[in-house]
């Protein structure tokens, strides 16, 4: 008897230790399942590029527009002073061209509004009709013909143009919009509050003959959040 007893208190013993070792080894699968999905989520999670970005859908607002390197925007030739804002668009090392780069621009009107032309639609109803849309080429070079912004009317803030920027196979996000280096509004306390996101937006204007150039060089992921 006591042998029999013996016998199936063994057998329950070895049953039960294999059952431990056997959901011990369910949690650390589960465990280690975890951490390699936590960390994948962190380093590739398209989602977080850039952080917030309110607007950026409307990078994808040219339609049929067949994208090239360069683009005028609405108002160009009836409104001064007329500026080209150009530049080459770099890969995250600072050297190599980034082709097929698709950047959005917007800025206000001569009054410092962001009004729109016709029946807006869209984005076009707050951020206006003077906009427009390039994809860079082989080079990486991009540029838009436009008039210089006028600031706000309450003058708060400097005269700006705001980009927005898509790599191939990312997500829009947003980058410093260039401000004039002789605005008067760009104080040294606005300056220093500046993110340099895709590097400095500050542009000193350059006039070659009725034409302002501002020259707007682009860092991919330089100062943008999660880009890695």
């Amino acid at each position: 008897m006591n042998f029999v007893f013996s016998r199936y208190l063994n057998i329950a013993f070895c049953f039960l230790s294999c059952l431990g070792l056997s959901c011990s080894a369910q949690e650390k699968k589960e465990s280690s399942a975890e951490r390699v999905t936590s960390s994948t989520v962190t380093s590739i999670d398209p989602s977080k590029l850039g952080g917030p970005c309110e607007g950026c859908e409307a990078l994808f607002e040219f339609g049929k527009k067949k994208l090239t390197w360069s683009d005028t925007l609405p108002g160009f030739s009836s409104n001064e002073p007329q500026i080209l804002v150009e530049g080459i668009v770099y890969e995250n090392d600072g050297r190599t061209p980034a082709a097929g780069v698709v950047i959005y621009a917007y800025h206000t009107d001569r009054e410092g509004f962001y009004s729109y032309l016709n029946d807006p639609v869209g984005w076009e109803k707050r951020h206006g009709s003077y906009r427009g849309w390039v994809r860079t080429d082989s080079m990486g070079r991009y540029r838009f013909y436009t008039f210089r912004p006028a600031s706000y009317p309450d003058r708060n803030e400097p005269e700006h143009i705001h980009l927005t920027v898509q790599e191939p196979n990312k997500k829009p996000y947003y980058i410093d919009g260039v401000v004039f280096d002789d605005d008067p509004l760009l104080t040294a306390e606005k300056r220093r509050s500046l993110s340099n996101r895709g590097g400095t937006g500050i542009v000193m204007p350059d006039k070659r003959n009725k034409l302002w150039v501002c020259k707007r060089d682009i860092i991919l992921g330089k100062n943008i959040p999660n880009y890695f």
